[in-house]
């Protein structure tokens, strides 16, 4: 039984745009912000609260979330992987944050310089700030199928960092595909593992394409009841474990799948693929999503 609607949860402007080697002016990420607001998209991770060292991309959150025009039925969220990252998210009136853990010891160690277990409890203080403050928070969990460094995990490992986020309090859990290796029925072995700790209503999927799976990745997801989907507008932002492969799974073409499946998104696909245009040509690229491509080939 296919979910009636589905909820799309979009990246480009965190996940995608940090993986650009470009620099983007926060006008041009505010206006891609507003175009994707305008398009129907109901929840948009605008941007990202770590120290600039590590993410020159995200230098200019502050801004950004300064300089959107705010839709009331828009949720604005950050990433926030700290205490202070949190406190600035909030003092730029970010609706939600998101906290992020591994399902592998290896990429934890070597992404945030950790344990799992570790880095789940340096999430607590953000968790009890936000309880206090109203402030829902999500998280993501990274690795669900495999990992450039442990290879395969295991779906028990995965369903074990998705209850822990979800006890502290994370109200909802994205489970990223984070090198885009999985296939049906890996993800279909993961999925249920998690759905057997943590109720589907508050499980998302958040796939790469690294090897062209991502879209049938999603339809099991969907056969799963999962009605949740991370994407990011015109496929932005590589994988950076795999040399010149695709990143993010393009919202266009996850649009484009819902809509031939009667699911109801809320998006209008021509104002997405104006979106996704917009910051493409910015980056001087083709957009990565083969909706677009061929809706741009059909017109011209």
């Amino acid at each position: 039984m296919l979910p009636k609607n589905v909820k799309i949860v979009e990246v480009g402007p965190r996940d995608g745009l940090q993986n650009e080697k470009q620099l983007i002016s926060a006008q041009d990420k505010i206006t891609l912000i507003d175009k994707l607001s305008d398009a129907g998209l109901s929840y948009i991770e605008s941007g990202s609260f770590v120290s600039p060292k590590w993410v020159p991309q995200m230098a200019t959150s502050t801004d950004v979330f300064n300089g959107i025009s705010r839709h009331a039925d828009v949720t604005y969220a950050a990433l926030t992987p700290n205490i202070k990252g949190y406190e600035a998210a909030i003092a730029a009136n970010a609706d939600e944050v998101a906290i992020f853990a591994a399902a592998s010891e290896g990429f934890s160690q070597k992404n945030i310089n950790c344990s799992i277990d570790e880095s789940i409890e340096r999430f607590a203080p953000i968790i009890t700030a936000a309880k206090q403050a109203n402030i829902k928070v999500r998280g993501y969990v990274s690795c669900v199928v495999g990992c450039p460094y442990d290879g395969d995990i295991a779906p028990e490992k995965v369903a074990e960092v998705a209850e822990k986020l979800f006890e502290m309090g994370c109200y909802e859990i994205s489970l990223g595909d984070t090198i885009g290796v999985g296939t049906a029925a890996s993800v279909q072995n993961m999925l249920q593992a998690v759905i057997a700790r943590v109720p589907k209503q508050h499980l998302a999927v958040h796939f790469h394409d690294t090897y062209g799976q991502a879209l049938t990745n999603i339809y099991t997801a969907l056969q799963n009841g999962i009605a949740i989907i991370d994407s990011a507008v015109a496929g932005l932002g590589g994988c950076p474990y795999a040399k010149g492969a695709s990143g993010n799974v393009a919202t266009e073409d996850v649009v484009y799948l819902l809509n031939g499946l009667s699911i109801e998104t809320g998006i209008d696909l021509n104002k997405l693929l104006a979106a996704g245009w917009y910051i493409s040509d910015i980056l001087g690229k083709a957009p990565i999503s083969k909706v677009s491509n061929a809706y741009r080939a059909q017109n011209n």
